[in-house]
């Protein structure tokens, strides 16, 4: 081939190398409401007004707390393990991307070879016995005619993509599930508390009747009454002290503790209930990690129909080598023991048996269920935002009227313990008032724990404070 032909040919592989077969990528579209219904006590999120990006749990104002999250990011297994994952998907996208390169490979041998007297075309004067000692370099370089190449490299890319973004989801649920676990370790404190105080009042309750049953005032009925009320709630506070321990026991694990050691001190005082900017439904598709994952395995899956499609096309490599060879050391690296070859392969598959037409098929259908799955992770996301919302709303109001049923309970125990003092009524009253009044106090304790998880689970339905900045660092 003359230069100017191979210049021509060179040429026309080149141009043909921005060619890609692969699809024009949109990702799926979602259905996205304006607002979100039962917006309740949240704001709406402005331009500077987000989440902390890399600590949203200091919204709760607990030091301890901020102290575990430390610890779950260096300990935790299950985040070890989504980080090894990462890392893995990283070096498959290096794999792809070496494809953008010729490969090129040094070599050399030594031979003592032995030729057949009786071989082919062989000269009488040859030797039947010599040596062959070879040095040199190939290389070879695939023409990305039809854009396989590039289209491997771009799928490899989003894989390690959506890898970052399963690594920060994967975070932001253990940070999640860290914080509700906590916020009820802290509820379940405030029962023991309140548990605590009542035995210490049923047993001054319990004293007083044996001491007006004593003075002939009261009945042994009353005694027992008492008796039982006061073992009742001693019996709850084991349940919950038992209860507790699991908690602090599902806390050791998440931050990579042995649960037998660790121990964390009861802490009575209430966690404030933070406001969280929510944004608006279509803020959701760039604050969940979950969701950017989801898209980013769409992209790959589409540009793996281009690497399908490239296989009906010829593959053309370019081969070059070039070295020194001799019977002898001596003379083997001098100009008459040079050796070189250069010129293009082509390659092409004219029957597989519909290999190549099913894989087409595979990569569309694969293509199609990661955009399915795709819509399934948003409107998800959807859901979770307005059930949790919806939740504190309604969640808000219940405890507004818990506190008042607690309030007029305690003042109906505080009326019935004066009475039956006096002796107006029967220490059955009394149980009655006491057995309202704790049941109200619990309930209001419960309804602040379970805002407080609600609140939690919307941060965590948000995104956290993840943003696709992130994968930019990845």
């Amino acid at each position: 081939m003359k230069k100017r032909e191979f210049l021509i040919a060179f040429s026309i592989a080149l141009a043909l190398g921005g060619c890609s077969l692969a699809p024009a990528y949109k990702p799926p579209a979602t259905p996205a409401a304006t607002p979100y219904h039962d917006v309740g006590p949240w704001i709406a999120a402005q331009p500077s007004d987000q989440l902390p990006r890399d600590q949203w749990w200091q919204l709760y104002g607990d030091a301890q707390l901020d102290q575990l999250q430390t610890r779950l990011l260096a300990n935790n297994t299950d985040l070890a393990v989504a980080l090894a994952h990462y890392t893995q998907a990283q070096a498959f996208s290096a794999e792809a991307r070496s494809g953008l390169f010729p490969s090129i490979g040094l070599g050399a041998d030594a031979q003592r070879n032995r030729e057949s007297d009786t071989a082919p075309l062989r000269s009488a004067t040859a030797p039947a016995d010599y040596h062959s000692y070879t040095v040199g370099v190939q290389a070879s370089y695939e023409v990305d005619l039809w854009g396989r190449v590039r289209n491997t490299v771009e799928a490899g890319r989003d894989d390690a993509l959506a890898a970052a973004a399963d690594l920060a989801s994967a975070q932001l649920s253990l940070q999640a599930q860290l914080t509700d676990d906590y916020v009820q370790l802290r509820g379940l404190d405030q029962q023991i508390g309140l548990l605590q105080q009542t035995i210490e009042a049923y047993e001054k309750a319990l004293q007083l009747t044996h001491n007006l049953h004593a003075g002939g005032i009261v009945s042994g009925l009353d005694v027992s009454r008492a008796q039982t009320q006061l073992s009742d709630a001693r019996s709850q506070w084991s349940q919950t002290i038992a209860q507790r321990a699991l908690m602090q026991d599902a806390i050791a694990v998440l931050i990579g503790e042995n649960a037998s050691t660790f121990n964390l001190p009861a802490q009575t005082a209430s966690i404030s209930l933070p406001v969280v900017p929510i944004g608006v439904p279509s803020t959701l598709l760039q604050r969940r990690p979950d969701i950017a994952a989801a898209e980013r395995r769409v992209a790959a899956a589409n540009a793996r129909i281009g690497v399908a499609r490239a296989a009906w096309f010829p593959s053309l490599t370019l081969n070059a080598q070039g070295g020194y060879q001799s019977t002898g050391w001596a003379n083997l690296l001098t100009a008459p023991s040079r050796i070189w070859a250069i010129g293009p392969s082509l390659l092409v598959d004219v029957f597989d048996g519909g290999y190549r037409k099913a894989t087409i098929v595979a990569a569309k259908a694969q293509t199609d269920a990661a955009g399915a799955t795709y819509r399934g992770v948003v409107l998800g996301g959807f859901q979770q935002v307005q059930d949790n919302l919806t939740l504190l709303d309604h969640l808000g109001t219940a405890g507004s009227d818990q506190k008042d049923a607690s309030d007029a309970a305690q003042h109906a125990l505080g009326l019935a313990m004066d009475q039956y003092k006096h002796g107006a009524v029967s220490y059955l009253d009394v149980v009655q008032a006491q057995t309202v009044a704790l049941q109200e106090q619990r309930g209001l304790l419960s309804l602040d724990t379970q805002r407080l998880r609600a609140s939690v689970q919307l941060i965590r339905a948000l995104g956290g404070g993840w943003t696709p900045a992130q994968l930019a660092r990845k």
